[in-house]
Formats: structure tokens, C-alpha cells, sequence
């Protein structure tokens, strides 16, 4: 353990977990959730976790697919009750899981740079659910052609949580409770507002340069976490989902290895449905899902050879990806 905690950097913020097999190899809180008030992190800390969220949503959609409410060529032109304007009916779930829809994107990555800028004209505390989001994106045109390439794209996975919305009745964060959360024991993990948090969350800070301080990120994210992301959750939490969908708890053994083959990629990146993949070799890939936004960053990966998870998350959006890439080497 000694030898993890000195690749954890002295100034870290955050919660860290490894695990291999059934063994703990670290689990530890780490700098402040309420900086002014000097509360420490710890292992049970809920903090905010930003696109991690797309793999619970699409967990929660093979959930549907496997109970023959969905299937993974449903069109959202047949599934959705709203009106679409110009977007294409014929968007498949497939092409939404996989970032492939070209669904005009509320927050297009490979342009714009800071997601607070969102919220200069469109107050972010009115995005309380899902369907909230809709004004951001509902009347722009596709981005290219649906299935034409990979994309990586936020509006897919919100359209994919007002289906969820859609097909259960209940709101897509309710069914994730209900489905994905309870049966795991994840009693800490949710989709909370920022003005009705419940203990034991971090506050996400954000450095002010110029006044050389930190700062809350309440007006830089949505006020409650959507499809396409903003759960709250804990690295004990993390490990307990890992371990339920591993044991086919969650979706049988063949859709999780169908969410953990290449959907879709480009010259860089390799996407499944919800999860990202690393690619080892040839025809060997670690899952892993991320989230980052202003103030938060999170990385949870797992390798199936050696069973070592790694579950990363800072409340000051520090480098993650570094210290997880630090630590699988220093154990494998």
C-alpha cells in the first residue's frame, strides 16, 4: 500500500480504490469535500462524477433490451413522444449507445471547450431533469449522417434517458435506483440537486487564478445530473457495480460482452455501449468509463486478465487518467 500512496500526488483531492480479485489494495480518502470547513475526504464520500453517468444509463437500456421493451434498432422517431424537428427518426438505441446518432449535441466536444459556457445565456439551474435540456439542442440540425461515424456526443445518451422515461414511466434516474443502484447496495449513489444535496457530498472546486483560490462549481454544471451524466457516487460504490455486473447480476454475461466489444472507434478511441476501451492488443480491450467537468474528474477501469479495478475520482479535476495509468503500472 505504501508503495500506491507515494504515486498518489501530495496535493490530491479525491477518493482512490484498487482492487484485485476480492482484495482491497487501497481504499482512501484523500484532501478536503468542504474546504472552508475542513472536512475531510474519505472512502464514502459522494462525489460528483459528470459523464461516468452514460455507463449507468446504458446498463439501464440492455436492461430493457434483454426484457424485450427495446431493441438495439428501435428507432427514436417510434420510442420518443415529442416532437424531434429536424433530428432523424430513423436514430437507432445502437447508434445512440455508440455515439455514432449525429444527433446535434448540446455540448459539442471538438469545439467547445468549457462546459460552463452553457450556461451564459441558459441559467443552469433550471436543468432539474433530463427533458430540461431538450431547448439546448431539439430545433438544430443533425450533425452528419446517422451510423456515418463515431462522435463522442452528450445529447445521445439524454435522448436515451427520456426513452428509459418513456418505456418505464418513471424518471430515468428513478428506474437507475430501482435497477441498477439498489440491487447493487449502492446506498450512496444518486442523482442529486445541488440545492437539496444529502450529507456526506464533496463540494467540485475550480481554481481562480486571479484571485488565487478555489472555488464551488454550482454554477458551471447542470443542477441535477441528466442521461448524459452528473451522478453523485462513492469508489465503494464503484466497486460494488463492478462487482454485481461481473457476476452477470446486472445483464446477462453475453450483453456485457457485447457492451464490452468495439461498436465503434476512430484513430484513437474504441467505444462499446457506455464504456470506453483501452485498447492492449490486437483483439484485447479493458473497459473502462470517465467523467470530466469543471472541477470533477473521474476514471474507473478494470482489467479482466488480472481482475485489477482502479476507481479514481478528484473534487478538483486533477489529472486522474495519470495517477490510474501510475498505479496499473506499478501492478501489472
Amino acid at each position: 500500500m505504501n508503495e500506491l500512496l507515494n504515486i498518489i500526488p501530495k496535493d490530491f483531492s479525491g477518493a482512490v480504490l484498487v482492487s484485485r480479485d476480492d482484495n482491497v489494495v487501497l481504499e482512501k480518502g484523500f484532501g478536503f469535500s468542504d474546504i472552508p470547513n475542513q472536512i475531510y475526504n474519505t472512502v464514502d464520500t459522494k462525489f460528483q462524477t459528470a459523464s461516468a453517468g452514460k455507463f449507468f444509463v446504458a446498463i439501464g437500456i440492455m436492461q430493457l433490451i434483454e426484457a424485450g421493451r427495446l431493441s438495439l434498432d428501435s428507432k427514436i422517431g417510434d420510442v420518443l413522444d415529442f416532437d424531434i424537428h429536424q433530428i432523424d427518426r430513423g436514430i437507432t438505441i445502437r447508434q445512440l449507445l455508440n455515439h455514432t446518432s449525429g444527433i446535434p449535441d448540446y455540448f459539442d466536444e471538438s469545439t467547445m471547450s468549457e462546459y460552463a459556457d452553457l450556461w451564459i445565456d441558459f441559467p443552469n439551474y433550471k436543468i432539474r431533469k433530463s427533458r430540461d435540456l431538450l431547448p439546448l439542442f431539439i430545433e438544430k440540425p443533425m450533425m452528419y449522417q446517422a451510423g456515418e461515424k463515431f462522435q463522442y456526443n452528450n445529447s445521445g445518451y439524454v435522448v436515451l434517458g427520456l426513452i428509459i422515461e418513456g418505456v418505464t414511466g418513471q424518471l430515468f434516474d428513478e428506474y437507475l435506483s430501482d435497477s441498477v443502484f439498489r440491487p447493487c447496495e449502492m446506498l450512496d449513489t444518486g442523482y442529486y440537486e445541488f440545492d437539496r444535496l444529502p450529507a456526506k457530498c464533496a463540494s467540485a472546486y475550480i481554481f481562480d487564478e486571479s484571485k488565487k483560490q478555489y472555488y464551488t462549481n454550482i454554477y458551471s454544471v447542470d443542477a441535477k445530473g441528466t442521461g448524459a451524466g452528473g451522478a453523485f457516487t462513492t469508489v465503494i460504490d464503484v466497486e460494488k457495480l463492478w462487482m454485481k455486473l461481473l457476476n452477470g447480476k446486472l445483464v446477462s454475461r453475453s450483453t456485457l460482452t457485447e457492451m464490452f466489444s468495439v461498436q465503434s472507434c476512430d484513430e484513437n478511441d474504441y467505444y462499446g455501449y457506455g464504456v470506453w476501451l483501452k485498447k492492449i492488443e490486437e483483439t484485447i480491450f479493458h473497459p473502462f468509463f470517465q467523467g470530466s467537468d469543471p472541477g470533477v474528474s473521474f476514471i474507473s477501469r478494470y482489467h479482466p486478465e488480472s481482475k485489477l479495478r482502479v476507481h479514481i475520482v478528484s473534487n478538483k479535476g486533477q489529472n486522474v487518467w495519470s495517477v490510474a495509468a501510475k498505479i496499473e503500472d506499478s501492478l501489472t
